[in-house]
């Protein structure tokens, strides 16, 4: 890692903190709105508010990053966004939830590639660019666990009406990384002249990428199942209180985090696909032993709330190390390109899980959540070794 890497390492990190609080506060709102009756079909829809907007403004915010500059471009979303945390906790209607994942998904987009385009700015090597992407992204995992416990705690406290003012903490944290970017120079990519952003999209795109991006949305989407949804499982299945929903569900980051942690300190040791396919296999493991003791022992068993934890070790490594792979052997030019490509099939793998997920709940299909769980990652396996194959020919 450069020396230059090393310093903004800390309001890096912090970014990925902030956003992960903002996107995955979805679990939260989702639990306390379905109390105040809002009914399944809504909360479900509430999730393509935040992803759809990435999506759609990912390709735009390539050229709008490139005239501004990546670290202009970062203090904005950054600023939008502790504005909107402020004023969050002082409105009450549904509507508004809507509009304020809007744009939170729409300051993450430009976010997600400033990020990864000042990492691969400054490194060029697959398993190193893997290391520091693991170690970026763990903090995404940390922001996980904070919301879910610090909520957690407001929730079950006698301020439980307050909760929504834990956001307050969102805009402090905002403010601060924007005063450690401020101090801080930042290389910026050489400008160059863009052509029209369909016809970039025309020449870029091949098999090698198409199959990658949908490795990428397949990942997302399992991914998905968890962090938004697992909380309501929890409670309405395993009949588990609002607080211990969250923090059950809250140490599935920690393990994650944890995951990506390890996976950060050791993947130079070890070929980038073999590990990737080791904690596949694991996933499939853990899954395919709690759909045993669902069907064979009991459905609600309380022994899933530690063991769904488990799955975070070896989940949390897909989605950095595939990226790494990949965008390490993209020219510097294109980062930014694909960059947006990634941000765009992960909010579509987001909002489709999220969708189907709420239809299980409508129609209380709980008991094959862990099924239906399995099936997808069995779907991911199949895919990444088509890109695999594919890679070992082209890169």
């Amino acid at each position: 890692m450069s020396t230059k890497l090393s310093k903004i390492s800390l309001p890096l990190k912090l970014t990925f903190l902030i956003f992960s609080m903002v996107l995955n506060c979805m679990g939260i709102v989702i639990l306390q709105l379905s109390e105040a009756k809002i009914t399944y079909d809504k909360l479900g829809f509430l999730e393509s508010f935040k992803d759809l907007p990435i999506a759609f403004i990912s390709l735009f915010a390539v050229n709008f990053i490139s005239k501004f500059g990546t670290k202009k471009s970062l203090i904005l979303a950054l600023t939008i966004v502790g504005i909107c945390s402020l004023i969050l906790p002082f409105v009450e209607v549904f509507w508004f939830y809507k509009l304020w994942f809007a744009i939170i998904g729409t300051c993450f987009a430009i976010g997600k590639i400033c990020v990864f385009g000042i990492i691969r700015n400054n490194i060029s090597d697959e398993k190193s660019l893997a290391k520091t992407m693991n170690s970026v992204e763990a903090s995404f995992m940390i922001g996980v666990f904070v919301v879910n416990t610090g909520f957690g705690w407001i929730i079950s406290s006698q301020f439980s009406q307050f909760w929504k003012f834990g956001f307050l903490s969102i805009s402090v944290l905002s403010a601060v990384t924007i005063f450690l970017f401020s101090r801080l120079p930042i290389a910026e990519p050489i400008k160059e002249e863009k052509e029209n952003i369909l016809k970039d999209l025309i020449t870029f795109i091949n098999p090698l990428i198409i199959i990658f991006l949908a490795v990428v949305f397949s990942i997302v989407f399992v991914e998905q199942s968890f962090n938004s949804w697992l909380p309501s499982f929890y409670k309405n299945h395993l009949k588990v209180n609002s607080f211990f929903a969250l923090q059950a569900s809250s140490f599935l980051s920690l393990f994650s985090y944890i995951g990506r942690t390890i996976t950060a300190n050791i993947i130079q040791k070890f070929s980038l696909s073999k590990y990737y396919i080791l904690c596949l296999s694991l996933i499939m493991l853990v899954l395919s032993v709690i759909i045993g003791i669902q069907f064979l022992v009991t459905d609600n068993s309380k022994a899933l709330l530690f063991l769904f934890p488990v799955i975070g070790l070896f989940l949390s490594p897909l989605y950095p190390v595939i990226n790494s792979k990949m965008i390490a052997h993209i020219e510097n030019s294109k980062a930014n390109l694909i960059t947006s490509l990634i941000v765009i099939f992960s909010s579509l793998g987001s909002s489709v899980s999220s969708i189907i997920m709420s239809v299980l709940f409508k129609n209380e299909l709980l008991n094959f959540y862990s099924i239906y769980i399995l099936i997808a990652v069995i779907v991911v396996f199949t895919i990444s070794l088509i890109y695999f194959r594919l890679a070992n020919k082209n890169i």
